[in-house]
């Protein structure tokens, strides 16, 4: 009996083991599971088991691997950079809001650039001195000026205006000395006129005599998803696909140092998506900018090392969203390997702030305090990835735009609580070879896998948003999970059940933090508007003119880069929708298919 054992635990997938296993299995849900089914009145279990007869054939070396090698299922490096330094961060009280001098600074912009500005400039007082991360406004984010009708209400609302590059200069005004913008990096989350706002970066470094090789950031860069998920298109696919390629090769040729693009499937998620959609949405837009880099003739073991992912969506499900990243991780791995013959490893990781996480849709509006705990679950699940174990959103993110200094404690507190205090992160990927986790992973990558086939079978991405294949997955999902919600069917704690009178609402103080002044706010529209007719009087207009005409000259040819053209125009203060305007008039607007 002793000799068996042994043979056992050394031949684990052997053929004679796995029927030992499962004749056990048999007798275990003949003798516990069937009499506790009809005693409780279920036709199935509502909870599953797993063993080793669920990974029968499964290569460890092939599937998982060791954290740092392909397919990086197990992570992307043995020892993360975050991990070396985390003593010295608790050493130092070292705030993520701060950005420091090497990272960029707090998410945010909101009315002028000059009220921005300012900001920025009492951020750097309090020794909060990072980059700028910034945030645009909807008529920006569109490529329209804060002069046009349909800007009206929305200038300086949601983030800063930028108009032209006077604008964007003055945002920059605080940053010399060991600010210089060659010195720190800067984020620009915006989507359709992002090849203009890359412009202005570049424009910027050469007024100031810095070469734009110097410049490090991230433009999100990822225009893709707007067409699925989130709105601020402004031209078809194809065309915006274009202006991709020519900011891909601008950077690579010009700004080498700076990031390509921040993908993800957060905003595909938080419109509904399914985690199978999620991922397969992501992996095809991913492939339609990698093949549009190819096709420019870069090579991608350089470009893809650029590539960044801003997040992938989450939910309350932690072994879920656990084997999301895992599946993730491989799914891309293999399609730069196998489909596009990359052979740097570099290339094939999906470089990411942010892994597993609940999701802003997770959080409820009703007793809001029970975000907290929510969030940290998705902390529980990021630690469990390889990555720090972020306790994500704020408690208070349903309450309106503004996260209070508590729960910005409080979210900064559990993160701390999980990396210093709980060891979860002292194991990589500690999921690794667990029957269950690898085949829930298994189960995901599949359902991606089977998704990403059909997009391929329409033609690929763009002739899947064209047709509004995308957008009515994502519909239809979003009803399905809002309807079993309305239905009880899935659970959700102060919203659908345990709302009683007995309840208590529990409740903190929550002071916002003076960022986004009222007063400024009332007035923001109104100054922009008045600091932009003043520009264009004062501008060359003729020069204007004629460098527009000549952008939409070369717009008419496909092969030709744009971004040098575009440069010209920023530097001799044509606008944002000047520009984009152009290409409108060349490319057209893209109209959604009819759900």
């Amino acid at each position: 009996m002793k000799e068996d054992k042994k043979k056992d635990r050394l031949c684990p997938h052997e053929e004679q083991y796995l029927e030992k296993v499962a004749k056990a299995r048999e007798q275990w849900e003949e003798k516990l599971i069937a009499p506790r089914l009809k005693r409780f009145n279920l036709e199935k279990p509502n909870t599953s088991f797993y063993t080793p007869l669920d990974r029968a054939g499964s290569n460890f070396l092939e599937n998982v691997g060791f954290p740092g090698l392909y397919p990086f299922t197990a992570g992307n490096s043995p020892l993360e950079f975050w991990k070396v330094h985390a003593r010295l961060a608790a050493e130092m009280g070292f705030r993520p809001d701060w950005g420091g001098t090497r990272g960029v600074g707090k998410y945010g912009g909101f009315g002028t650039a000059g009220d921005y500005r300012d900001y920025l400039i009492r951020m750097h007082s309090m020794g909060r001195k990072g980059g700028p991360n910034i945030a645009f406004d909807l008529a920006t984010q569109c490529g329209l000026d804060s002069d046009s009708e349909q800007a009206l209400g929305e200038v300086g609302r949601v983030g800063v205006a930028i108009d032209c590059f006077q604008d964007f200069a003055t945002i920059y005004e605080p940053y010399t000395g060991e600010l210089e913008i060659d010195k720190v990096p800067s984020n620009f989350t915006i989507n359709a006129p992002c090849c203009v706002i890359i412009a202005m970066y570049a424009v910027l470094a050469k007024k100031r005599g810095i070469s734009p090789a110097a410049l490090r950031g991230t433009p999100q860069n990822d225009i893709l998803k707007e067409f699925i998920a989130r709105g601020t298109y402004i031209y078809p696919p194809g065309p915006s696909l274009r202006l991709f390629r020519d900011s891909l090769v601008f950077l690579r040729e010009k700004m080498p140092l700076l990031n390509v693009n921040s993908m993800g499937g957060y905003h595909i998620r938080e419109a509904g998506a399914t985690r199978e959609q999620d991922l397969a949405f992501s992996m095809a837009n991913a492939a339609a900018y990698l093949e549009a880099g190819v096709e420019a003739g870069l090579d991608v073991n350089d470009f893809a090392a650029l590539f960044t992912f801003n997040a992938f969506g989450g939910s309350m499900e932690m072994y879920h969203e656990i084997a999301f990243q895992r599946a993730a991780r491989r799914v891309y791995a293999r399609m730069l390997k196998e489909q596009f013959g990359t052979t740097n490893p570099k290339a094939m990781i999906i470089r990411q702030p942010i892994t597993a996480h609940i999701g802003c849709s997770s959080t409820t509006l009703q007793r809001p305090l029970n975000n907290w705990i929510r969030a940290a679950v998705g902390g529980i699940a990021a630690g469990m990835t390889g990555a720090i174990p972020g306790v994500f959103p704020p408690f208070d993110e349903p309450l309106g735009l503004g996260h209070s200094i508590e729960a910005t404690q409080m979210q900064f507190d559990a993160t701390r609580i999980l990396l210093y205090e709980t060891g979860i992160t002292d194991v990589l990927d500690p999921w690794a070879g667990s029957y269950f986790m690898e085949t829930l992973t298994d189960e995901i990558e599949a359902g991606a896998l089977a998704e990403m086939d059909k997009i391929n079978q329409m033609g690929g991405t763009v002739a899947a948003i064209e047709s509004g294949y995308m957008q009515k997955a994502i519909a239809k999902s979003a009803y399905e999970k809002q309807k079993r919600i309305e239905a009880r069917q899935d659970f959700v704690v102060g919203v659908n059940c345990f709302t009683s009178e007995l309840e208590l609402e529990v409740s903190i103080n929550r002071d916002v933090e003076p960022t986004y002044d009222p007063a400024l706010m009332a007035t923001a529209e109104e100054r922009q508007v008045e600091s932009l007719k003043k520009m264009k009087a004062s501008r060359d207009n003729k020069a204007v003119a004629s460098l527009l005409n000549t952008l939409k000259a070369h717009a008419k040819d496909k092969d030709k880069n744009l971004m040098p053209d575009i440069c010209d125009c920023v530097e001799n203060h044509c606008t944002l929708q000047e520009i984009c305007d152009v290409m409108r008039e060349v490319f057209g607007e893209f109209k959604q298919a009819k759900l």
